[in-house]
């Protein structure tokens, strides 16, 4: 009987995987056009003279409150054309990140045959890492200065948790999380389980539109954390349950389980052990583990509540 059982999950693994490779392989071959405007480059070779001619062709580029003798001054800066210098040096090929962009844009057409290609182009922002895209219906904008890799010299003084993530690796998972933003319906947060199931859904919306990338990639983990977060998941679990955490509409929960941290605050020794952000990881197996149980359109899904998917999400952590 349990070599029976287990040929039958083997079958049904293997079934799965077909079907997935045969949907990928139809979304690879959505047409779209996808133009890599590269601004940071424009800019960086770019005299006072030319001035006139990017602001007209990159209007949205320039704030009218900023004088022109700013953007001159700023074009002759030592320190800009050091960062622009890292930038050019770090993305002198910008394949790789092309072709990723390219498919989360035909995953993005595949479910959603209203959606647009938008304008995309990179730009350096004095390293506005709190930025480091800007999605709109029309424009897509990248500041490759916050990608230059978590250990580069100009992110000292920032915290460790964040510099983690300022790697080129994390360019598609970062427009995928705006892009989820868009198309997620929830009400306002008042429980620490609506803020899981939000992030969840966006998390799994990554899932959906790439694919491709490690889930290490799209929740902004080292593998060394994902690999604690899942580990010790029945534990996370037991500790938010036995507290009744999840219904709870105290506004600190989410700073603690929830928001960028260097680690999450149980109370416990394990603490500084933990990743940060656990909220938002646990919210993700809820998503998943619903959309495993339940027979609903990915796109309708987003705009389901928070208690209706954790009420037909059947959740158990895994042990």
């Amino acid at each position: 009987m349990k070599n029976a059982a287990f040929l039958i999950v083997l079958l049904l693994f293997l079934s799965a995987c077909k079907d997935d490779n045969q949907l990928e392989n139809e979304i690879s071959k959505i047409d779209v056009n996808v133009t890599i405007e590269r601004f940071d480059l424009v800019y960086a070779d770019a005299e006072p003279k030319d001035l006139p001619k990017l602001k007209q062709e990159y209007p949205f580029l320039f704030s009218e409150r900023i004088p022109d003798s700013i953007w001159v001054e700023r074009m002759q800066d030592t320190l800009q054309h050091e960062l622009s210098g890292e930038v050019k040096s770090t993305f002198s090929n910008f394949g790789k990140e092309e072709d990723a962009i390219v498919s989360l844009f035909q995953h993005l057409k595949y479910y959603d045959r209203s959606f647009k290609v938008p304008r995309v182009i990179t730009v350096t922002s004095d390293v506005d890492y709190r930025n480091k895209t800007i999605v709109t219906d029309t424009i897509v904008l990248i500041s490759l200065d916050t990608y230059l890799g978590s250990e580069h010299h100009f992110y000292e003084g920032i915290q460790k948790f964040l510099t983690q993530n300022m790697k080129r690796s994390q360019i598609v998972s970062d427009l995928a999380a705006n892009y989820a933003e868009q198309y997620i319906l929830q009400d306002k947060p008042t429980t620490l389980l609506d803020d899981m199931v939000y992030f969840g859904k966006q998390l799994y919306f990554k899932d959906k539109m790439i694919p491709f990338a490690s889930d290490a990639d799209k929740i902004g983990y080292t593998e060394a954390q994902l690999a604690w977060a899942g580990e010790n998941e029945s534990e996370i679990w037991r500790y938010f349950i036995e507290r009744e955490l999840l219904f709870s509409t105290d506004n600190t929960l989410a700073s603690r389980f929830i928001a960028d941290a260097p680690f999450s605050k149980f109370y416990l020794e394990l603490d500084s052990e933990s990743p940060g952000r656990l909220g938002r990881y646990i919210g993700w197996q809820i998503v998943r583990a619903y959309m495993n149980t339940n027979d609903v359109p990915f796109m309708e899904m987003l705009q389901k509540n928070a208690d209706e998917i954790f009420n037909n999400s059947k959740f158990k952590p895994r042990k």
